[in-house]
């Protein structure tokens, strides 16, 4: 059917899907200012102040320019944001593949735990994952990694994504809700350590709060004066372990399953 409103239709906007003109320097154009260093000034910003303060104006600020020589490098705010979030993926770790004998288990572990890592050293990015599907260089890198990784785990191409899927969004929760909870503690000026014990302290007296102060291992190693960032760096550990041994047990299954019907 044709679009009666004049347009065949308009697909979402991405600085990835964006081809853009080559830059023709002006000679009113701040001088050592590339689009490189716009991007690492966004990403010191975004660190410091967070997503919500953030702004072209302020940016072109911090580098001493005036907002529109920002705008001479890139169309929108949020297409700094989509380089922005893929310049922090290019931190990501990728798993030696050229290991012979490499244990996929040992890989997924080094992606997973480098993607909580980047995410609480940058928790403006969970927002902005959410928000646009980046097909950035080094986020579709870290991607194929990921696929190459699952590939040789033995389980089948169909369920890979639906594995992945699990895996990387119980990465994504995990970190999300502790740089959460330590953005939090940053505003207050206190720990998080401080933070766990203020609520164990509120709740240890209160009736209905018996059963799960009797049952939480958190809890119990509060009390003891155990940190609070060891306790959540175990628990993610474990957590890990138990998805790859969820994705273990699948392989497992279904080949069990081909064997049962050949």
């Amino acid at each position: 059917m044709t679009a009666t409103n004049g347009r065949a239709g308009k697909r979402p906007h991405s600085v990835w899907l964006t081809e853009r003109p080559p830059l023709k320097r002006k000679a009113e154009q701040p001088a050592g200012l590339d689009l490189e260093k716009i991007i690492g000034a966004t990403v010191r910003l975004l660190d410091d102040e967070g997503l919500a303060r953030f702004s072209m104006r302020r940016l072109a600020a911090e580098l001493g320019v005036t907002a529109m020589s920002v705008y001479w490098y890139v169309d929108t705010k949020d297409d700094l944001l989509e380089l922005a979030v893929d310049a922090v993926a290019g931190e990501l770790p990728l798993p030696d593949e050229s290991e012979p004998g490499a244990d996929w288990r040992e890989q997924l572990r080094v992606l997973a735990t480098g993607y909580r890592d980047m995410l609480l050293r940058h928790p403006w990015a969970a927002r902005l994952l959410a928000e646009f599907i980046n097909i950035g260089p080094h986020s579709t890198a870290f991607s194929n990694a990921t696929l190459r990784v699952m590939g040789s785990s033995g389980l089948d191409a169909e369920r890979t994504s639906g594995a992945l899927a699990s895996l990387f969004h119980f990465v994504y929760g995990f970190a999300t809700i502790r740089a959460t909870h330590e953005a939090r503690c940053r505003a207050a000026g206190i720990s998080l350590d401080d933070y766990f014990e203020q609520v164990v302290s509120a709740i240890s007296s209160r009736p209905e709060f018996a059963e799960t102060m009797e049952l939480s291992l958190h809890a119990d190693r509060v009390r003891t004066g155990r940190s609070a960032v060891a306790m959540l760096d175990r628990d993610f550990a474990f957590a890990l372990d138990l998805q790859i041994a969820g994705i273990e047990a699948m392989r497992g299954g279904l080949r069990g399953e081909e064997e049962a019907k050949g």
